[in-house]
């Protein structure tokens, strides 16, 4: 499995090999965990990718969720 480098790759692994739909609904829990450090989901996280690739998913969530709602 490649971890993603770029939004675009990010996307691609969530919605065609996970199957995820990225929803608002899936961004704000999402964000709800990856912005909180002291959730065990994560800590844990970081722990296996790093801070730098926790905060480019923040980032790639952020920028999904201006797409869904037109910003």
């Amino acid at each position: 499995m490649m971890i993603p480098k770029t939004y675009r790759q990010w996307y691609h692994c969530i919605t065609k090999e996970c199957g995820i739909a990225v929803t608002q609904d899936f961004i704000s829990h999402r964000l709800a965990v990856f912005e909180d450090p002291k959730h065990q989901e994560t800590r844990r996280f970081v722990s296996l990718y790093g801070q730098t690739h926790l905060e480019n998913i923040i980032g790639w969530l952020k920028k999904a969720e201006g797409e869904i709602s037109g910003r």
